[in-house]
C-alpha cells in the first residue's frame, strides 16, 4: 500500500532573524531536502505541512510547530496539521520531556486532527500513532508513552511498507526506545538498515540522513556511512542541527577539527532560529554547539579556545530554558574544570547556575555539577565538601528513580560512585576506591551515551586508571 498520491516534495528553509516568524523572514533559498507525504489538504496547506515536516526531520521543532501551525490556518480542514503540531511536543532522542502543558497541547492536537474528516487509512494511523504518545495528559510516564508510541509506529509500517515517511518514523522510533531494553543494538542495527533503504530511493530525505547517524553514534557503529556523516549538511546547509549532528560521528572518530569546524557553523546559525511561543528564546541547539566545540578543543589542547567558547555562552542572554540547557549550563564548566585538573575549579562551581531554568526538572544535569564539586573537594584532600555532594548525589539519584528516569539515575549513579571512589582515596582506603571506581567504570560501560553529551564529564574508566 502506498500514500494516496505519490508528489516529492523539495522546500526551502525560511530564516528568522529576531523575533521575526518563518512566514516573515525576508532569507529565504537554503535547502532543507526533501519529502514525500501527501496529505488531504489544499495546495496551500500542503506546502506549509511540508515544510513543517522537512524541519521536523531536523528537530528544528521551533519553526516546525510555527509551519503546521500555518498550514491548519491556510486550510482549517488540515487534519494532518495537528497531527504536526502534536509531533512537535516531544522529541525523541532527546533528554526532553514535555511537561504537563505539552501534554495537555499535543493531547488537544491530536483530538483536533481526529475531529476532522481523515481522509485515508495512511493519515488515520499516523495520527494513531501520535494519540498513542498522548493518550490523554495523565497517561503514564515518559517511557510509558514512548513505547506506546514505538508500538503504533511498527504497526504503521507494517500497513505501509513501501512507504518512507512511515519507513523513517518507524526507525526513529526503534532508536528512541533503544536505550530501554536489552537488544538496544539489535534496534540501532534495524534501524539503520531501514533508512538505507530509504536513502536508497530517496537520497535527499533528511530524516534518513539524520536518524542514520544517530543510528551509528554508538560504539561500534561509527565507521559506518562516512558518505552519509559527509552528506547530511550538505541537504541542508543552514540548518542549525544538520551543521552539528554529523560532528557527533566525528567526536567518536577523533576528528577534533571537523568537530570544530562544524559546531562553529552550527553555533552561528542557531543564533539565527529562535525558540519559544513568541520567538524569545535563544534556541537551545546553540549552547549544545558549543559544547561541542568545547569538548573538541580541551581534547586537542587548547583551552584558550574552549574559554572563548565558554565566554561566549556565558554573555548570550535569553537561552532556552529547556533540558538540553540545563545540561550544558552544568556540564561545560564542569568539563572545563576537570580535564585541565583545576580542581579548586571544580570545587567551586555552583550547582543550578541559571535563576532561569526549572532544576527541579533537571537532576541529571544538577549531578553534572555537585560531581565535580565532590571530585574537585576529594582532590583536594576536603572530606566534607565530598560528603556534601556524595548526599546531594544520592538525593537526585532518588528523584531520577522516583520519576521513572532509569537512564538518568544511572548515569546519577555512575557520577555518584566516582566521588565516592576518590573520597575513600583521600581516606587512604585504596582498595574500597578501586571497588568503587570499577563498578562506575563496568556502569559506564553498560549504559548508552545520551545525545545530548559528547561523552562522560570525565570518564569512569579514566578515573579508574589515575592514581
Amino acid at each position: 500500500m502506498r500514500p494516496p498520491r505519490a508528489r516529492l516534495v523539495s522546500l526551502v528553509a525560511l530564516l528568522v532573524a529576531g523575533g521575526a516568524s518563518a512566514q516573515d523572514s525576508a532569507e529565504a533559498g537554503a535547502p532543507l531536502g526533501e519529502v514525500l507525504f501527501p496529505v488531504s489538504c489544499t495546495d496551500g496547506g500542503q506546502r506549509a505541512f511540508d515544510q513543517g515536516l522537512l524541519l521536523l526531520h531536523h528537530m528544528t521543532y521551533p519553526l516546525a510547530r510555527e509551519a503546521f501551525g500555518r498550514a491548519a490556518e491556510i486550510d482549517p480542514d488540515c487534519a494532518m496539521a495537528h497531527w504536526g503540531v502534536a509531533m512537535t511536543l516531544f522529541q525523541p532522542l532527546w533528554p526532553t520531556r514535555p511537561g504537563p502543558a505539552d501534554l495537555q497541547r499535543g493531547w488537544a492536537a491530536v483530538r483536533r486532527a481526529e475531529a476532522l474528516a481523515l481522509a485515508t487509512e495512511h493519515e488515520r494511523l499516523f495520527v494513531a500513532a501520535a494519540a498513542a504518545f498522548f493518550d490523554g495528559p495523565e497517561a503514564g510516564d515518559y517511557w510509558d508513552r514512548i513505547g506506546r508510541w514505538g508500538r503504533a509506529s511498527e504497526a504503521l509500517s507494517l500497513a505501509f511498507p513501501d512507504d518512507p515517511e512511515a519507513t523513517v518514523f518507524y526507525a526513529l522510533s526503534l532508536l528512541a526506545t533503544a536505550p530501554a531494553v536489552a537488544d538496544a543494538h539489535e534496534r540501532q542495527d534495524r534501524a539503520a538498515a531501514l533508512l538505507l533503504g530509504v536513502l536508497g530511493d530517496y537520497p535527499l530525505h533528511p530524516g534518513a540522513s539524520h536518524y542514520l547517524l544517530h543510528a551509528n553514534d554508538t560504539p561500534g557503529r561509527e565507521h559506518e556511512s562516512p558518505d552519509v556523516v559527509r552528506h547530511y549538511a550538505a541537504v541542508a546547509p543552514d540548518n542549525p542541527h544538520a551543521l552539528h549532528m554529523p560532528t557527533h560521528i566525528y567526536t567518536r572518530l577523533g576528528e577534533w577539527e571537523a568537530v570544530v569546524e562544524g559546531n562553529l557553523r552550527a553555533a552561528d546559525a542557531a543564533l539565527r532560529y529562535p525558540a519559544g511561543d513568541e520567538g524569545q528564546y535563544v534556541w537551545d541547539e546553540f549552547p549544545h554547539a558549543i559544547e561541542y566545540l568545547v569538548y573538541a578543543d580541551l581534547q586537542r589542547g587548547d583551552d584558550d579556545a574552549a574559554a572563548v567558547q565558554i565566554e561566549r555562552l556565558r554573555a548570550t542572554p535569553h537561552l532556552e530554558p529547556s533540558s538540553k540547557t540545563a545540561f550544558h549550563l552544568a556540564s561545560i564548566p564542569a568539563r572545563y574544570a576537570l580535564e585541565r585538573g583545576a580542581w579548586d575549579d571544580a570545587a567551586a562551581l555552583t550547582p543550578r547556575p541559571s535563576d532561569a531554568i526549572d532544576w527541579d526538572r533537571f537532576p541529571w544535569p544538577e549531578a553534572v555539577t555537585w560531581f565535580a564539586r565532590g571530585l574537585g573537594t576529594a582532590r583536594l584532600g576536603r572530606l566534607d565538601g565530598a560528603v556534601q555532594a556524595l548526599d546531594r548525589l544520592e538525593a537526585l539519584e532518588g528523584v531520577a528513580e522516583e520519576a521513572g528516569e532509569t537512564l538518568f539515575a544511572r548515569q546519577i549513579r555512575i557520577l555518584r560512585l566516582g566521588v565516592a571512589a576518590w573520597a575513600a582515596q583521600a581516606r587512604g582506603e585504596e582498595a574500597l576506591a578501586v571497588e568503587q571506581m570499577t563498578q562506575a567504570a563496568d556502569l559506564e560501560a553498560s549504559t548508552p551515551k545520551p545525545p545530548v553529551t559528547p561523552g562522560p564529564t570525565l570518564p569512569a574508566s579514566e578515573l579508574l586508571g589515575t592514581s
